[in-house]
């Protein structure tokens, strides 16, 4: 019978009920996934994540180095299954980069094809965590894991990456939300939400260790890290992005600051080409300095003639951009862009992760590098979409030769994202 209180003295404290602890935390969606999975027992879903992820495994740097083409299984000991297992781990998982071990990424796939006879009877995912599992990998199971691995990837793009393009993706443990380095981050995140990257991994892996060195030498030319250091200072100082696209840009912003307004086209094209013109003719006079006489340089008629029809030319592009940025809502009605600037700030906060997971930096000097990126970006631009359309332009003009293609889809496709996304950085981080 229950106690009841009868006025005559006090009734006994019931027991306190102790709360239950709170659902883990993962730190992706991926990890979510794996967890939601195992905590229901639906393990066809839990293979179905897997199927999509990139899965992880430790090589040692020496190894790696002397045999790039080569991926080397170190099996340890696993007192659960009393047998040798090899770890791999979900992106989210991974320790913070140091210079030796790195990691290669391979997915569900691969692993079930590269098996042999010899290799350790378990697959170990993500051990030591609430999403950890650990696989039999006879043939009928790696069968099993072929198939969720092509349901990914039927669903995906076939890229570098098991994950999808175009998807904005967040480290939500591990990686910065909000301050200074996140603003960093988030300045390279229509790049990273192009390549369904994790925008505020700051401890960055990429698609591993040799994806990344290919990345950078494939597409900058950077197979050191002396190269590393020169592209980046170049990056932070906007010094990549070509001198003409700033040049006539400048002439306009200056036009418009004058005379308090929009610029017309023509005179636009009038006024670069007049200040181009009389650089041109100043560049062929000697001209005395405190260190001496610098000597002319003399352009030819037909040199100067060709470097003003290009501005022209240059002029009517951005022109034409603009108003196809405006009619796709990249700009504002009525509005400019004043810099394209963006685009090497942008790509300095993409440069320090690739560096980091290349190994030509450490993690320390890759957040210097994103925070100056990011102050860099503050001091140029007023707002995150202002600095959108400056990167974006920057890109277009490089790659795009106005087709309008996938290099402009893409970014307008991030742009949409990033500003409309409630989990968006562009929408959490205020800009100053």
């Amino acid at each position: 019978m229950g106690m009841m209180n009868t006025g005559e003295g006090p009734v006994s404290t019931p027991p306190q009920a102790v709360a239950p602890p709170p659902p883990w935390q993962a730190p992706t969606a991926v990890e979510r996934g794996l967890y939601e999975a195992k905590m229901r027992g639906d393990w066809p879903a839990y293979f179905d994540v897997l199927g999509g992820a990139d899965l992880f495994l430790a090589i040692s740097r020496q190894r790696a180095d002397a045999a790039p083409d080569t991926v080397f299984f170190s099996p340890y000991w696993n007192p659960q299954t009393q047998t040798e297992c090899l770890a791999v781990f979900t992106e989210g998982m991974l320790p913070a980069p140091v210079a030796d071990p790195v990691f290669e990424a391979r997915s569900l796939g691969w692993y079930a094809r590269a098996w042999e006879a010899g290799d350790p009877p378990f697959l170990a995912v993500n051990p030591g965590s609430p999403c950890e599992a650990f696989l039999p990998t006879t043939p009928a199971h790696r069968a099993v894991w072929q198939q969720h691995h092509e349901r990914a990837r039927n669903a995906q793009s076939a890229c570098g990456h098991s994950h999808a393009h175009g998807k904005l993706r967040a480290l939500h443990v591990g990686g910065p939300l909000h301050g200074p380095v996140a603003h960093g981050l988030a300045c390279a995140a229509l790049l990273f939400v192009k390549n369904g990257e994790l925008w505020n991994s700051m401890a960055y892996h990429g698609s591993g260790y040799h994806h990344e060195r290919y990345r950078l030498e494939k597409y900058w030319g950077v197979t050191s890290r002396e190269d590393w250091f020169s592209t980046q200072e170049r990056l932070l100082n906007a010094d990549v992005i070509s001198g003409v696209w700033q040049f006539v840009l400048r002439i306009r912003h200056v036009l418009a600051r004058d005379f308090a307004g929009a610029v017309a086209i023509e005179h636009w094209r009038e006024s670069a080409e007049r200040v181009l013109r009389r650089s041109i003719a100043e560049a062929g006079e000697a001209r005395i300095t405190p260190e001496g006489v610098i000597p002319a340089e003399p352009v030819s008629a037909a040199e100067a003639e060709s470097q003003a029809a290009g501005v022209r030319r240059m002029i009517g592009r951005i022109a034409r951009y603009e108003a196809r940025f405006r009619a796709d809502g990249l700009l504002p009605e009525g509005s400019f862009i004043r810099t394209t600037e963006a685009w090497d700030y942008g790509r300095a906060s993409g440069m320090a992760r690739w560096g980091l997971g290349a190994r030509f930096c450490t993690l320390p000097e890759a957040e210097q590098a994103v925070l100056r990126a990011g102050r860099a970006a503050q001091g140029a631009y007023r707002s995150w979409e202002e600095f959108s359309a400056g990167y974006i332009l920057g890109r277009c003009l490089h790659f795009d030769e106005e087709e309008f293609g996938p290099w402009y889809e893409e970014m307008v496709d991030a742009h949409r994202i990033l500003t409309t996304d409630p989990a968006s950085p562009w929408l959490n981080i205020p800009w100053k």
